[in-house]
């Protein structure tokens, strides 16, 4: 992945999280530890799905960006949000966002 690749995913991702404060679905509280030992997809047992995309999600591929890690590939997380943000107001610009990161990775 080019440094540009990465530098399009880090901006999306950093306008992820300013779409869900401005849809204050972004806590100021941290998530409890054991909680980010889940197992499950989206750690939907212990965890919404905006809880998973501030706490798992964004801090794990800022991670891997600022490591020159590879990204996943084919990864498919919007369809998630249609299931959790439906009747959201800011349910079009979170999806478009999820949107372009789905697809921004598939180019990986």
């Amino acid at each position: 992945m080019s440094h540009a690749q990465y530098q399009a995913v880090y901006t999306l991702l950093k306008e992820l999280e300013a779409v869900l404060r401005i849809a204050k679905l972004w806590q100021s509280e941290s998530i409890e530890a054991e909680k980010l030992n889940s197992t499950a997809p989206f750690c939907c047992d212990v965890m919404t799905f905006e809880q998973w995309l501030q706490f798992v999600f964004i801090p794990k591929m800022t991670l891997m960006i600022e490591q020159g890690m590879p990204l996943p590939a084919n990864m498919s997380i919007a369809p998630m949000a249609e299931m959790s943000f439906a009747t959201h107001p800011q349910y079009p610009q979170i999806l478009s966002l999820l949107t372009k990161l789905d697809k921004s990775l598939q180019q990986n």
